[in-house]
């Protein structure tokens, strides 16, 4: 029998559950900062990102911008 309603999560409220921690898998990825801004076409729609955000390019070409401050405290570029 289906759920009559669903879960809704809000955005500034962590549940209290039972939460596991996990690492995100060392995957690498293309992806080019630019210097000014910019639009791309995503899964979701098209999506802007400021002078300074990366552009990334996914593991299936799927191309998505990541905010500059987002990048550097969750990417390293390698060698």
């Amino acid at each position: 029998m289906p759920h009559l309603f669903m879960l809704k999560f809000k955005a500034d409220n962590i549940p209290d559950l039972n939460f596991k921690e996990a690492i995100k898998k060392p995957i690498r990825i293309r992806c080019i900062q630019i210097q000014e801004p910019f639009e791309v076409e995503t899964m979701e729609g098209n999506l802007r990102g400021k002078a300074g955000d990366w552009l990334m390019v996914g593991l299936y070409g799927e191309m998505y911008p990541i905010d500059r401050e987002i990048f550097e405290k969750t990417y390293r570029l390698c060698d």
